[in-house]
């Protein structure tokens, strides 16, 4: 019996010609859409659950950046970069005519969520930051470089499932088999041949091999752009990318903003935590009366 699907699949062009993809949850015109930006590795799969229990009273778009799942590989692989995705991302909301939305960003997604509070303020009804902000740990962005870029394959969904399991169990320490099963379901896909492999182009990983090349512009900045939004920060408590310092001073810096930190999670939340989610219902409400 064929998948049942509550989704329609969107595509747009990049200013470079690149073919991107989202999914889109139909929901109604008199509210602003919710786009979701997913992290570094990461697609629109990553949102399946958030975008499915608001699905009907929101209108939700699930991106997919360049280099991951169905959007398209990038010749330059050095425009996989956070103002790379930024620049489509203003392609998309241009081509859809988004004047006004919600903005759900985990880790890199943050980041663009976070150029487009600077640049695009007026546009944004609200935001969710998932373990991320202005200040990364450097203790994280040396554990990505671990893996990133770094190609696995497996001939059986039960073997991928026990290789995240194993790579995440201080992220996830409450995982059972059946949430890793589902966490390598959004990580891989099935190739040609008939293998397990993961979803995104490998290439993705060569910025990272510039030295220096995480270094950037101060991000503060636009936390401040922010004020006069409703803001909720996600922080996982064993996270290694955002510290407690960092998000407590992101939630100071914009008047009203939330802070829910997840004890026993890392980085990063999957956003269905039940913390997590009444959190997004308080914020989603004051879009409402907004």
């Amino acid at each position: 019996m064929a998948e049942r699907r509550n989704y329609s699949d969107g595509f747009w062009w990049s200013r470079d010609g690149i073919r991107l993809h989202y999914r889109e949850y139909a929901g109604p015109a008199d509210k602003p859409p919710v786009l979701c930006f997913p992290g570094l590795t990461r697609n629109a799969r990553d949102y399946e659950a958030l975008a499915e229990r608001l699905a009907g009273q929101w209108r939700v778009l699930c991106v997919e950046f360049r280099g991951r799942g169905e959007s398209g590989y990038a010749k330059d692989p050095m425009s996989y970069v956070p103002l790379t995705y930024f620049q489509d991302v203003e392609a998309l909301l241009e081509e859809l005519e988004i004047d006004r939305f919600v903005a759900v960003g985990t880790s890199l997604g943050g980041l663009v969520t976070m150029l487009l509070a600077a640049t695009e303020r007026d546009k944004l009804a609200g935001v969710v930051l998932n373990d991320v902000g202005p200040e990364i740990n450097p203790a994280g962005l040396a554990r990505i470089r671990t893996y990133v870029g770094k190609a696995v394959w497996f001939p059986t969904w039960m073997h991928a499932a026990r290789a995240v399991s194993v790579s995440n169990a201080d992220v996830y320490p409450n995982f059972g088999i059946e949430d890793w099963l589902a966490m390598a379901k959004r990580l891989y896909r099935v190739n040609s041949s008939g293998r397990i492999v993961l979803d995104y182009d490998m290439k993705i990983a060569e910025p990272f091999r510039v030295p220096g090349g995480e270094a950037g512009p101060d991000m503060w900045p636009t936390i401040d752009a922010m004020a006069g939004l409703p803001l909720l920060v996600v922080r996982g408590g064993r996270s290694d990318i955002l510290s407690a310092e960092t998000a407590d001073k992101m939630v100071a810096r914009v008047k009203g903003a939330e802070l829910v930190t997840l004890a026993d999670v890392g980085h990063a939340p999957t956003l269905d935590e039940p913390e997590v989610v009444a959190g997004i219902e308080r914020l989603l409400a004051k879009v409402s009366a907004s």
